[in-house]
């Protein structure tokens, strides 16, 4: 009876008749939310137009409509946006849900928080991005977040909630955490090793209005192509056995949203992109951080004509973790609850965890659904905006005000104001580093740190004990300044989990090693990040359909 209902709801939701992969996800996801064993979880992998997101949206309606309380979460700020604005509910990121600072003095030190929900299913998108064990700290940073291990904490978390249980959302095809060769957020073997009953399935099959699209029909050969490097094995370009990696041959002829652009042309299309869709809704996606700074000073120079280091309306990136920026939240906001919970108003209990609403009437919603009527609600601590505890590596921001370039220590810094649009636009005002915006590393060096470190310290030679000298570095505008890099072109990696309605791909020069599973996942990532139209930088003619 409760699973024919909710399957009932999940249909009414799509607007469309569900191909026989989403019939049987449905059916699968009515059996795991309404079994009654705990140690319970689902897998749903689907790849690039297969329905996924039109699925995971029409969940969300549905429980919705159910007053289940749900918790939507994504490894990244972008992810995070984008999981929101489909389905019409809050989303939050993985780490700023189940972490806390340890404690005032160490501001890089995070537990794991307590799971303060019940009766709560959490739905994690993007989960391909959740790493486990080393790749962890290699995506975050240095800093200590809980174990070190992302997907252990965040079962841990889930599971010491009475009545939780995790839905995990994903893309196999997609370009794997750091460190890792598949995502293991999307094994199901791996999450039974935590004593979980896993309920798996895959959207395999491309829905009709998908095959119209180039950009979708390529990322299906690139897919497939994934697949059977995943099945028979990969020795390299010298193994003996195993499958070897084809170099990827992509059809442009008869579609309109796929196309290459020669280099003497990149400028002016890139100028148009920024007219037609904007400068936020276009990305360049390359293979390295050494190619992303070539370009980010190409287009400032060259496209944008801006001749400031940094300029109003400039859009950028922060490359290493922050936590001393971010006001910290008073007590009473620590670990509280930022979802509304119905008043209890009676209602036909199910087996567990869903409540059926009394038949009262309610309000008529455009998804066809009839929604129960507002009745008021409790309210936890925290708004729906989401303010971030700290400013991740990957967070986008853009440029309002910049003023009082000043250099200290060897460095160049300024006061900027920021705002951060995958956090509802929160603004910041604090020092900037001008010296990584154009620097070959990733972030400043080990010995630049080292070297900012002296410097400031020194400032603070007049504190007698070394503790005072260090809690005063720890607030220091200086020593805290954030570390920062032109967001017009990226890296795949720092793609991953966003989406632009125009997406530039440069895959640079192609060589024999280069060929490799991993550049599979790379051009199926970047060929995904398209919402409307893909544009292969000096594409080869050998990897182009019909071309010599």
């Amino acid at each position: 009876m409760i699973q024919e209902e909710l399957t009932r709801r999940i249909r009414a939701s799509f607007g469309f008749v569900p191909t026989a992969d989403q019939e049987r996800a449905i059916t699968l996801f009515a059996d795991f939310v309404t079994d009654t064993d705990p140690q319970v979880a689902m897998v749903l992998r689907g790849s690039a137009g297969t329905g996924k997101t039109s699925l995971a949206s029409a969940i969300v309606r549905a429980l919705t409509a159910l007053q289940q309380k749900m918790v939507l979460l994504a490894p990244t700020g972008r992810a995070a946006k984008v999981f929101s604005l489909y389905a019409g509910h809050p989303a939050y990121t993985i780490h700023r849900r189940i972490y806390r600072q340890k404690t005032a003095g160490d501001l890089s030190a995070f537990n794991l928080n307590e799971n303060l929900h019940t009766n709560t299913l959490f739905l994690v998108d993007e989960a391909s991005m959740v790493s486990h064990g080393v790749g962890t700290v290699q995506q975050r940073g240095t800093a200590d977040f809980g174990s070190g291990d992302l997907l252990d904490d965040l079962i841990h978390y889930i599971y010491n909630g009475a009545g939780c249980r995790l839905l995990l959302i994903g893309d196999a095809a997609q370009l794997p955490p750091v460190g890792e060769e598949e995502a293991p957020a999307l094994s199901g073997g791996l999450l039974r090793g935590y004593g979980l009953r896993v309920y798996e399935t895959d959207l395999s099959e491309v829905l009709r209005q998908s095959q119209t699209s180039g950009v979708l029909w390529n990322a299906t050969v690139v897919r497939r192509m994934v697949e059977q490097v995943r099945h028979g094995g990969w020795q390299g370009a010298d193994g003996d056995a195993g499958v070897s990696v084809l170099l990827p041959r992509l059809q442009l002829k008869g579609f309109t949203d796929i196309t290459v652009v020669p280099g003497d042309e990149l400028i002016e299309s890139l100028a148009g992109s920024y007219s037609r869709v904007g400068i936020d809704e276009t990305i360049v996606v390359t293979r390295s951080n050494k190619r992303a700074n070539i370009y980010n000073r190409g287009i400032r120079n060259t496209v944008l004509d801006r001749e400031e280091e940094l300029t109003r309306g400039d859009q950028l990136m922060v490359v290493k973790n922050n936590y001393s920026l971010i006001p910290k939240p008073s007590s009473k906001e620590k670990g509280a609850d930022p979802l509304t919970y119905p008043l209890s108003t009676g209602g036909v209990r199910g087996a567990d965890p869903l409540t059926y609403p009394p038949p009262t009437g309610g309000i008529m919603g455009a998804d066809g659904l009839t929604y129960p009527p507002p009745t008021g609600g409790v309210r936890g601590g925290l708004d729906d905006r989401e303010t971030p505890t700290f400013l991740a590596n990957g967070d986008r921001c853009v440029v309002q005000r910049v003023r009082g370039e000043e250099a200290l220590y060897g460095f160049r810094f300024a006061e900027a104001t920021l705002v951060f649009p995958d956090y509802d636009d929160y603004e910041l005002t604090c020092k900037v580093l001008l010296d990584t915006l154009t620097a070959e590393a990733p972030a400043l060096t080990h010995e630049q740190q080292e070297q900012l470190f002296a410097g400031v310290m020194a400032d603070y030679a007049d504190l007698a004990l070394r503790a005072d000298r260090v809690k005063a570095l720890k607030s220091d505008p200086y020593y805290n300044a954030l570390q920062i890099k032109y967001g017009y072109a990226v890296t795949c990696h720092k793609a991953q989990g966003g989406q632009w309605a125009h997406v530039y791909i440069d895959q640079g020069y192609m060589t024999d090693d280069m060929l490799t599973p991993d550049y599979l996942h790379w051009l199926y990532t970047a060929l995904t990040r398209a919402t409307e139209k893909v544009f292969l930088v000096n594409w080869p003619k050998k990897q182009v359909e019909g071309e010599e």
